[in-house]
């Protein structure tokens, strides 16, 4: 994660105390941001119910500064003294994997360089995780061509695991709740 905002800093040392926010916001398979209101949240849970797409740019970059995972494997936005806890589709990070020279380049959704790849996930629908320093990831179903090669050149030696117990091994809250 990428150095919390100052402004961020200050408003939690000077309301301490404001209350979470659950269900609000989302984070999908391909690395997309969406904002849930009443009536989306009311339609079912996330991704079924999606809501509206996040696309400005310095909200995003907001975002991206001030996410993080916590204690309990619950991702959230830290927006300002509120902590807005994030429904996840599949991963708490979504990886993006570009080859370069004759390796590949990992990022994260929010811009993380993920130098050092742990373990190689593949669940019952065929998902490619990557396990890290940083988390869990999910590879970006546009970025599997990249991934397959290293998988085919013998970098990475995916393990077939469900996606439920890939979950529970990693500790991430789906939809982080009070």
């Amino acid at each position: 994660m990428a150095a919390m905002d100052e402004i961020v800093k200050a408003a939690l040392k000077k309301w301490p105390n404001v209350p979470s926010c659950h269900g609000w916001m989302g984070l999908d398979a391909r690395g997309a941001w969406y904002l849930r209101d009443e009536p989306t949240q009311a339609a079912g849970p996330f991704p079924q119910s999606k809501g509206s797409r996040i696309e400005h740019e310095k909200l995003l970059a907001f975002i991206a500064r001030n996410y993080a995972i916590d204690e309990h494997g619950a991702a959230f936005f830290q927006n300002g003294p509120q902590r807005v806890f994030v429904s996840l589709e599949a991963a708490p990070w979504v990886l993006d994997v570009q080859r370069v020279g004759t390796g590949v380049r990992v990022t994260s959704q929010v811009g993380d360089e993920w130098p050092q790849i742990d373990q190689v996930w593949l669940d019952e629908a065929g998902r490619l995780f990557l396990s890290a320093p940083q988390g869990l990831g999910l590879v970006r179903s546009s970025d599997m061509d990249a991934a397959a090669d290293r998988v085919a050149e013998g970098h990475w030696q995916p393990e077939e695991i469900a996606f439920a117990d890939l979950i529970a091994r990693h500790r991430i809250q789906l939809d982080p709740r009070p």
